[in-house]
């Protein structure tokens, strides 16, 4: 049976922005249960006082990445090098038998300073290379499927803490400032401890900053 603790529990989830004002205390509880006020009613079918409303939204328990905010700010301000690469494409193939064959004859070529990302899903593989390289791939995947193709990118790789898997929502910070910044990502690759981000070229100083201010806010 739904409660209206439920509902705002259910309402704050799919506004994780919301969410972290309210666990900040710097959003105005009062305004926020009249927003609330109509969802809520609609969702238990019946009248909801906004008195009622409040007192849900004060005894609200945030979830655990926000309420180790302390510690994921640390982990941030550790966060190690951020390296810019710029004049990258990004080639997206359909799996197929061949495909690793394909991808070994692109890595024979491959010149070392080049910068080079290979990533394989359950129907289709992307590789992101310097434009240099862009005629050895379509060589190499000639016989292969492409389902698209993007030039013009940048990537933008950071250095993460040895300890960072150990750390819930620290991706969520990433991605968050990304969101308030309105910065589309057009690709993310990851290693255990190094984070890679590919976004259109004209976006790259504004994500380049929008990352350097992680470890400053």
């Amino acid at each position: 049976m739904k409660t209206i603790a439920s509902c705002v529990e259910e309402l704050l989830i799919t506004q994780p922005f919301l969410e972290e004002a309210l666990f900040r205390e710097i959003i105005n509880f009062s305004a926020l249960s009249e927003e609330l006020q109509e969802p809520i009613s609609k969702m238990l079918r019946k009248p909801v006082k906004t008195g009622a409303i409040m007192m849900a939204l004060r005894r609200y328990n945030p979830p655990n990445h926000l309420r180790k905010s302390q510690q994921l700010k640390f982990v941030l301000k550790e966060l190690g090098d951020i390296t810019v690469r710029s004049n990258l494409l990004d080639f997206t193939f359909q799996n197929s038998s061949t495909l690793i064959e394909s991808h070994a004859r692109v890595l024979e070529n491959l010149n070392p300073k080049a910068f080079y990302g290979f990533s394989r899903g359950i129907y289709e593989s992307n590789i992101v290379v310097s434009e240099s390289e862009k005629q050895n791939v379509l060589q190499s995947f000639k016989q292969e499927k492409m389902i698209g193709s993007q030039d013009n990118l940048s990537a933008i790789s950071i250095r993460l803490p040895e300890n960072n898997s150990k750390i819930s929502g620290l991706y969520y910070q990433i991605f968050k400032r990304f969101a308030w910044e309105n910065i589309s990502l057009y690709e993310v690759i990851s290693t255990t401890n190094e984070f890679t981000v590919l976004v259109e070229n004209h976006l790259v100083d504004k994500a380049f900053s929008a990352i350097k201010n992680l470890s400053s806010s």
